[in-house]
């Protein structure tokens, strides 16, 4: 840098320079302005602040340099400081729960020497754990004791409240309730907090801590507005309010949660709701139901909703040193499992389920809010994170209304055509009506749709995954729907009166994915895909070119612990306004256990041939290796003029249908069954299959010294399909060889199928310049020698993942007449980068 003194004009190499505080404040100014001047503004402000005119163009541009290092400086001390805070207050939060698990260790301890001392008495075992008010009966932890009999005066409510919150202290704290690490939940400084699941406990439950960036003001405000973060939430009312002489309130709610499939009735609660300030200064919000056995104020039951009962839960929060907010969350149920058909039960019997939908949710939702107030940045088409927030929250409740379709908010049950397999309804009221309001358009039509119908169906899917179904459906949208219904759901929206679509088979357009915005931990994504090719369409219907679909997607990251998939769409107008009807349709994928036999979580297949085993039905798969179920809940909604009720009703049926048919193929295919049933079927296979297990176990015999397989019996075709390696077996063609058959392990390595396998060359998996030149090398070496041995590299699957291996091994694979039949490469420990 230049220098000199302030009465210094000619300014010296390798000198510093010294600014006045007038000439700083100027400098300051034209920063807080422009951080990074043009040549051409610096000598203007140093012609129009005469104070600068000593001073050197040139050192005006190294005091802009200094002040911009300087600001990135401040910055990163201030990260570095905000993340010495967070783990610092990690840290505390780890060895809280360290001291709680040694209490845990102690109690089991204490548990296990009563039980060798008195063996006789484990029937009989009742012992009272005073560090955690929890009381062990049988092994058990039964959590709510027999209460003492309450009543509706404020003293009666106190009373309830007061043993609330103790139990839910010692359930957040203490060892009321022995907890479980959340499978795949790692805490750290990263993660979303530390989770965990009750294990033998009364219902179903689930506990978290973290951190958040909001005051604990902030944070109980927002935790206790559940239908703001709870998608499941369909409404929560404060029936009434008293307070109490400690400075805290009581709070009589009723509240209704949605039914995630339409396989079950939905469920809701009455309860208590108790808000205190603890002496350290802590907030606490714990709730509990109301019943009979209180002699507490009742709620009557209300119809197509199943009571459930909500078990001492609710909200630790703590200041943190620094900022922001200690957070500990319980929630434990019981919702009523016996309600509902017994292949539904492990939905309402997962404590795993319970901790994904609302206890993590409750912490994303915080998190988000924080991320907002620190970054209030301007994302995808000009929208700020919380107006895409509140646009993913309206597709999520439509979504949920359609799904449930209850008869308070104006739907009604259409007959069914004698098969049940699709239910129909229609919404006419009017303040559904004004989701669907119309506006005038320069073609001086007016929309003015008048109802809408929902066609809806659940179905139970064997041994897909969720996430890796649902990623599918968003990926390959041309797969399953049908783009005439897309436009007339767009015109229902946009333009003026609109006839039914004329059905086009095949005529799938393509779809531009542009994206809005992720949630936190990138659970929760928005995005808008525009439909090409649809021109075609607007001789039929009066509309613009451009369809857009507003569309939100979760839970497709197939590395995560399985949980609830949704895929939920609508269309919108290219305006995109905020205030824009939203009428959403889309599918529900949610896990019905936690088994995942056989399935590999890199499993992404090429489905382009494999959907050709369309004739197989779904129920082909019931004896598949793996036993996991979900179930999927599909809603369509369609706004339309009362009519063309009759003719909607039957396209919409007919649609939903048809999307049944083309998910239950898409499933079949991903299915680790379908490698199976697409080709070979070891045992039995066909007579070629077996030949040519024997011909490559032969020939690695002769060629290498070793054999290749240990046969079950004298099945090869058994032992090859089920070698740990990948054996594949490609053509001798000069140029371009494809490849003909490969082994399980071969398959998952290509991600492919066998009835895909014969459309993938040898050079497209060695996509790269080396391996293409090795390839060309060692091919005739091959062919001459009859085998090569080649070093560990990397290769690309047929969905273009990169693969790396440890080894790979080449042979010539030769007939019954020693004649070459093809080349067969067996790759040893691979894996996917």
């Amino acid at each position: 840098m230049g220098g000199g003194s302030n009465n210094s004009h000619n300014i010296d190499n390798g000198k510093y320079v010294r600014y006045t505080p007038e000439q700083v404040e100027a400098l300051e100014r034209l920063y807080n302005d422009c951080p990074k001047p043009s040549s051409m503004r610096r000598q203007q402000l140093i012609r129009e602040c005469p104070i600068l005119s000593n001073i050197e163009p040139k050192q005006i541009k190294v005091w802009f340099q200094n002040r911009r290092c300087r600001e990135k400086q401040r910055k990163e001390a201030s990260r570095l400081q905000a993340v010495n805070r967070k783990l610092t207050a990690m840290n505390k939060l780890l060895m809280e729960e360290n001291d709680r698990l040694q209490k845990q260790v102690s109690h089991l301890v204490y548990e296990n020497s009563y039980f060798r001392q008195h063996p006789q008495n484990q029937g009989n075992l009742a012992t009272t754990d005073n560090s955690c008010e929890s009381v062990v009966t049988s092994g058990q932890h039964h959590l709510t004791p027999q209460h003492q009999p309450r009543d509706a005066s404020p003293a009666g409510l106190l009373s309830i409240a007061d043993e609330t919150l103790t139990e839910f202290i010692s359930k957040a704290t203490g060892t009321a309730v022995e907890w479980v690490q959340m499978p795949g939940m790692k805490p750290g400084p990263d993660s979303i907090g530390i989770v965990a699941i009750s294990h033998g406990c009364t219902g179903i439950a689930a506990r978290a801590c973290g951190l958040v960036g909001l005051d604990p003001t902030r944070v109980a405000e927002i935790l206790k507005d559940k239908p703001c973060w709870l998608r499941d939430c369909r409404s929560l009312d404060i029936v009434n309010v008293l307070s109490t002489a400690n400075g805290g309130t009581l709070e009589l709610i009723y509240m209704q949660l949605y039914a995630p499939t339409t396989l079950a009735p939905a469920r809701d609660f009455w309860m208590l709701r108790y808000t205190s300030v603890m002496e350290d200064g802590s907030l606490v919000i714990c709730e509990r139901s109301l019943n009979n056995t209180q002699n507490g104020p009742s709620m009557p039951p209300s119809p197509h909703f199943v009571r459930a009962e909500i078990l001492p839960s609710g909200y630790l929060i703590r200041p943190c040193e620094g900022g922001g907010s200690i957070l500990h969350i319980v929630d434990h149920f019981d919702l009523e499992p016996w309600s509902v058909p017994e292949v539904l039960r492990s939905l309402y019997e997962s404590s795993t389920l319970l901790a994904q939908r609302t206890t993590m949710a409750a912490l994303r939702y915080l998190r988000q809010i924080s991320q907002e107030i620190s970054q209030p940045n301007v994302t995808g088409w000009g929208r700020r994170p919380a107006a895409l927030r509140a646009l993913s929250q309206r597709l999520s409740k439509g979504f949920n209304e359609a799904v449930n379709g209850f008869s308070d908010e104006g739907w009604s049950i259409l007959e069914s055509d004698g098969i049940d397999d699709v239910t129909l309804l229609v919404n006419s009221s009017p303040t559904k009506m004004m989701m669907t309001s119309s506006l005038p358009f320069a073609n001086g039509f007016t929309s003015m749709p008048s109802a809408v119908l929902c066609a809806k169906a659940s179905m139970l899917l064997q041994n897909v995954p969720p996430s890796i179904l649902l990623r599918f459906l968003r990926e390959h949208r041309q797969e399953w729907a049908d783009n005439s219904i897309d436009a007339y759901s767009a015109a229902a929206i946009k333009a003026g009166p609109c006839s039914l679509p004329i059905p086009r088979p095949g005529s799938f357009g393509g779809q531009v994915i542009l994206p809005l915005a992720h949630t936190i931990e990138n659970e929760e994504f928005m995005e808008v895909i525009k439909l090409e090719s649809l021109g075609h369409y607007q001789e039929d219907m009066m509309m613009p070119a451009d369809i857009f679909l507003l569309q939100m997607c979760s839970g497709v990251d197939e590395n995560a612990v399985e949980s609830c998939a949704e895929l939920i769409f609508a269309p919108i107008d290219a305006s995109f306004s905020d205030d824009a009807p939203i009428i959403p349709s889309g599918f529900r994928i949610i896990p019905l256990d936690s088994k995942s036999e056989g399935l590999s979580p890199n499993r992404t297949l090429d489905l382009a041939s494999a959907l050709d085993v369309g004739s197989r039905t779904a129920g082909d798969s019931c004896g598949s290796r793996g036993n996991s179920k979900s179930v999927m809940t599909i809603a369509f909604q369609l706004a339309f003029e009362m009519h063309m009720q009759e003719n909607v009703a039957s396209m919409a049926r007919q649609y939903v249908r048809s999307v049944i048919a083309s998910v239950q193929r898409v499933a079949l295919a991903l299915s680790p069954s379908s490698h199976q049933l697409s080709g070979l079927r070891p045992p039995p296979a066909s007579p070629e299959a077996h030949t040519l297990a024997r011909w490559i176990s032969h020939s690695y015999r002769c060629y290498l010294g070793v054999d290749l397989l240990k046969p079950h019996g004298t099945d090869l075709l058994k032992s090859l399909w089920h070698h740990p390696d990948a054996v594949m077996c490609c053509s001798l063609k000069a140029l371009a060889p494809v490849f003909t058959f490969a082994n399980q392990a071969g398959l998952d390595m290509l991600e492919t199928t066998l009835v895909a396998l014969q459309d993938i060359t040898l050079d497209k998996i060695f996509d790269n310049n080396n391996g293409k030149k090795t390839l060309c090398s060692d091919f005739p070496h091959i062919m001459q020698q009859g085998f090569m041995c080649m070093d560990g590299g990397i290769c690309m699957s047929s969905m273009g993942r990169a693969v790396t291996y440890e080894k790979a091994v080449a042979w010539k694979v030769l007939n019954d007449d020693e004649d070459a039949h093809c080349i067969s490469f067996m790759f040893l420990n691979w894996s996917f980068i």
